[in-house]
């Protein structure tokens, strides 16, 4: 070991040999680290420095306590966004599911969504760029809740200029029945035949660490999407904010000459 390692903090020595073996496969997915304890007596130190290196690894992202039972090696199965595939109209047509319910059932889970709030706003100013819409033109606001499994992993928040929206469901109801809101676009004379999505990542505000369950240290992945239809008009903006623990992006497509 060099003098330079030798100088390192108790905590942090104990949490890079931690890190090493479960970056290297030594420690799997969902095992469980050596308690405060074990670690206290395995490095002759304190339980406080014990503690404080196990910290170390959950503000990483790498661990996380459960209570009462101890802290764990973080699971990375990601919840992979299939990109254009996920909107596939035939897809849609022969489950009646959303895309969110496509794209999680495919990959072998369990998907629940819910719909918190539908509200009439004035959009965010990226949000009325990319609508093409004037100051003061209005959007409905649909704010949705996705689970895996029963685990909260995005938050999305839906704008339609009112314009497209009028009295439809899309405006009035939280539920909106067979093929849900791509349906409902296509029935009002919108089809989704192209979508933009910038992808960014960044830290979690407090509330979406608290409405998340989020770990310390693990950002998220926002994704704002654009909808736009055959005429191209874009008709929907939808700003998601996943965990990057629990989610993944997977695009495929052409590449231009």
């Amino acid at each position: 070991m060099s003098d330079r390692a030798d100088r390192r903090p108790p905590s942090r020595r104990i949490a890079d040999e931690l890190r090493a073996a479960i970056m290297d496969g030594t420690l799997a997915e969902g095992d469980q680290l050596p308690s405060e304890r074990e670690l206290a007596a395995r490095y002759a130190t304190a339980r406080n420095t014990a503690r404080e290196a196990l910290n170390i690894l959950q503000a990483e992202g790498l661990a996380v306590a459960q209570q009462g039972r101890g802290v764990f090696v973080r699971r990375r199965r990601h919840l992979m966004r299939l990109g254009r595939n996920r909107y596939s109209r035939q897809a849609r047509a022969e489950t009646g599911l959303s895309p969110f319910r496509i794209e999680v059932e495919r990959q072998g889970r369990t998907p629940h969504t819910e719909c918190r709030s539908v509200t009439t706003n004035l959009p965010p100013a990226d949000v009325a760029e990319r609508l093409n819409l004037a100051d003061g033109q209005e959007i409905v606001r649909r704010e949705n809740w996705y689970f895996a499994d029963d685990e909260p992993v995005q938050i999305g928040i839906t704008y339609i200029p009112v314009a497209v929206a009028a009295e439809s469901v899309l405006a009035t109801e939280k539920k909106l029945g067979k093929g849900s809101i791509y349906q409902r676009f296509e029935d009002l004379g919108y089809p989704i035949v192209r979508i933009r999505e910038e992808v960014s990542a960044r830290m979690p505000t407090p509330e979406e660490v608290e409405n998340l369950a989020m770990p310390r240290g693990v950002p998220v992945i926002e994704v704002l999407h654009t909808s736009i239809d055959n005429q191209g008009r874009p008709f929907e903006v939808t700003r998601f904010v996943m965990r990057a623990d629990l989610n993944g992006l997977d695009y495929e497509m052409s590449v231009d000459d």
